[in-house]
């Protein structure tokens, strides 16, 4: 996984180029711009290179801190949006034709692959495991080390996952975080996808 020199782990800048316009359509760009100098933000990434996962972190944190009941729909939104992303840029027009002509028995595991091989984008210094093609864990959540909660938090990442195969396993795909390291006791943060309600 990349790491800075100084041995912090690194993330996709979509983990904060998403966040932000939900944040300033939904609050305004002053609540935004609170929300940038609570998480200790010293610059915005320009999206062109990997960034220190403890920024990420930071304004995940205090979106959740400063906007409790509208932070899990907040992140969300932006997690479809990271998603969108990756289809726009990511992943290439070809290799999305195959996967949604494939029946989904087929089209999962390939695309769990994908993300396990691209992990390092949004798990940083967490451990990603695919523990089948329907079912991801992150140990050790960079997004929400040092957190407390008694329910999941990760609501960008199941909203990443969800969008990624709603759109090229099954449109009826859903995922769903059934355990998060924020929990007291829980091991890592686990991501379950099935289909229909």
């Amino acid at each position: 996984m990349p790491e800075t020199a100084a041995g912090a782990g690194l993330i996709g800048p979509n983990a904060i180029l998403q966040l932000l316009p939900v944040v300033e359509r939904h609050a305004g760009r002053a609540e935004r711009d609170a929300l940038i100098a609570r998480a200790g933000l010293p610059h915005l990434p320009d999206g062109a290179a990997m960034i220190p996962e403890a920024e990420a972190a930071g304004l995940h944190q205090a979106l959740r801190a400063c906007r409790p009941a509208e932070a899990p729909d907040w992140a969300a939104e932006a997690g479809r949006r990271t998603a969108d992303y990756i289809l726009a840029h990511r992943i290439p027009g070809s290799v999305q034709a195959l996967l949604r002509l494939a029946p989904p028995a087929l089209a999962a595991p390939l695309l769990a692959r994908a993300v396990a091989r691209h992990a390092w984008t949004f798990a940083g210094s967490g451990r990603f495991v695919a523990a089948g093609p329907w079912h991801f864990r992150i140990q050790a959540n960079p997004l929400v080390r040092g957190e407390t909660s008694d329910r999941p938090i990760c609501h960008w990442h199941a909203a990443v996952f969800q969008r990624l195969y709603a759109e090229l396993v099954a449109s009826d795909c859903i995922c769903r975080e059934t355990a998060c390291c924020a929990q007291p006791g829980a091991p890592s943060c686990d991501f379950r996808i099935t289909r229909g309600p």
